[in-house]
């Protein structure tokens, strides 16, 4: 009997290390494990053969869902590759679905949050917590969420649909700053997949000015004449590419355009700095069929900053030539529409939609210096007209994120948000000059420009609310607090911790 259950715990301690060693060891790449998987396609083709359309999907949807946000919640680099491209594609399926797909980057980021809770039981490393940084992000996502509680929000829902993308969405940066703290590799890999996907909106946003948009994406636009009106002006019809509107496109590629350009000027040869010049043109070109006015005026601030940050006689040289050759394209005068929607970016004294902002500004100060607090999450914009349609507030035309956090945060959000995009740039600052290795100051002083000019953006529009921007900016901001650790001069600061995410 004992020899018996012996041979039985013998022939299961065999079956589990061969089922380990074919999963996990060898990844099914075996006559074994290509069996296994051809036996299983049987029953699931047998599955599609008896459902329709959308239940095929679904079902495949599951199928490949679930081993991608299981290797998500085991490698956090991995998923934050994910959550940017994720950004993207949900952020143009959106326009043709009314199901709940956007709640697939929340599950990304929830799998992200559990599995470096999860890594922690093991490395118990927490110095990517302990940075300014990390402590102001932490404070600025502990207000929104202690915001549930503000006596003068009028809806619990508001606050609930809103908080995710002011707040929430941070959380990608506390497991960005945990993965990729330590692993140079997941980092690069990370930055020019963001980089590949910039690229990709640029030549679709190329293709679409001169080949023209789908069938399905003119019906999109033409179902509503709201939208119809933003997406059509000065008889000229704005480029959205990939994303949701042509605002977040043009700034996306203003800030795109200047990041090729920090990268240009670092280390490389002649090849890497020609496809960087190329692409930044391409980038640019994509960023004036927009017509986003925001995004033209963010180029010559981001070349200024820039400029700040280097200060030596090359990129003066270069960048005095640029400015020569931009004051004279805004001044001289023409009929073409997009060069004149251009040019009245540079004068906002004449612009109606500038003075219209100023107008409303002066309007809410009052208010938002009599409530501290905030109106609450949610009580402007879309989630206000859906929620509190009774609200005064809820059509009240705020346009800048600034005005935004001002009436539904207070004046105490209002400062909180401004220290953290002050922290933010500060840090990028900070390390820029401290770094020795030449393609790490080149990337500080790329990222540390797309913050900036994306803060200036965010005095005109919501900027760094829409996606795929809010994901990417976490991401960048993850990368201000890591760079530093691959860097000579941080040699000695970076964590010991030999063990990659």
């Amino acid at each position: 009997m004992a020899n018996g259950q012996h041979t039985t715990s013998g022939a299961i301690a065999h079956m589990k290390h061969t089922l380990w060693a074919e999963v996990v060891t060898k990844r099914l790449n075996s006559p074994l494990g290509l069996l296994v998987l051809l036996l299983c396609m049987v029953p699931i083709s047998l599955l599609f053969a008896r459902l329709d359309l959308k239940g095929s999907m679904l079902v495949a949807t599951i199928i490949l869902g679930i081993p991608v946000v299981i290797y998500a919640l085991m490698n956090p680099a991995f998923n934050l590759g994910l959550m940017a491209v994720s950004a993207l594609v949900v952020t143009y399926m959106l326009r043709y679905t009314a199901a709940p797909i956007g709640t697939f980057l929340d599950l990304l980021i929830l799998v992200g949050v559990v599995g470096v809770l999860l890594r922690q039981f093991q490395l118990r490393d927490w110095s990517f917590m302990q940075h300014p940084l990390s402590y102001m992000v932490m404070i600025w996502l502990c207000y929104n969420l202690l915001q549930v509680l503000n006596p003068w929000a009028q809806s619990v829902m508001a606050w609930l649909y809103t908080v995710r993308s002011v707040a929430i969405l941070q959380l990608v940066f506390f497991v960005g700053a945990f993965a990729l703290r330590n692993n140079r590799k997941a980092l690069d890999r990370v930055f020019y997949l963001i980089m590949f996907i910039c690229f990709a909106c640029a030549v679709y946003g190329i293709k679409q000015q001169f080949l023209g948009l789908s069938d399905a994406e003119m019906a999109w636009i033409q179902s509503d004449p709201e939208r119809y009106q933003l997406y059509y002006q000065w008889n000229l019809l704005r480029i959205p590419s990939f994303c949701y509107d042509p605002t977040t496109f043009g700034i996306l590629m203003a800030c795109f355009s200047m990041l090729c350009v920090a990268l240009f000027f670092g280390p490389g040869g002649y090849v890497r700095k020609g496809v960087l010049l190329l692409v930044g043109i391409m980038a640019l070109m994509s960023m004036t069929f927009t017509g986003t006015r925001t995004a033209f005026v963010l180029i010559p601030l981001g070349a200024f900053f820039y400029m700040g940050l280097y200060l030596n006689k090359k990129v003066l040289i270069i960048a005095g030539l640029f400015g020569l050759v931009f004051t004279a394209f805004v001044m001289k005068s023409t009929t073409i529409g997009v060069i004149h929607r251009f040019q009245s970016a540079f004068t906002p004294s004449k612009d109606d939609s500038m003075n219209l902002r100023l107008h409303n500004q002066k309007f809410i100060q009052p208010f938002i210096q009599q409530n501290p607090i905030g109106a609450g999450l949610g009580s402007c914009g879309i989630w206000g007209k859906r929620f509190t349609p009774n609200s005064w507030l809820s059509s009240f035309p705020h346009d800048s994120s600034f005005v935004r956090m001002g009436v539904e945060l207070g004046w105490i959000g209002l400062i909180l948000y401004s220290l953290f995009h002050f922290m933010v740039v500060y840090t990028g600052i900070h390390y820029f000059f401290r770094c020795t290795d030449p393609l790490i100051k080149a990337m500080y002083a790329g990222i540390t420009t797309w913050c900036f000019m994306l803060v200036v953006a965010c005095y005109a529009q919501e900027a760094i609310l829409q996606q795929p921007m809010n994901i990417i900016y976490n991401i960048f901001i993850a990368m201000l607090l890591c760079l530093k650790n691959f860097d000579p001069a941080y040699a000695s600061l970076a964590t010991s911790s030999s063990q990659k995410p």
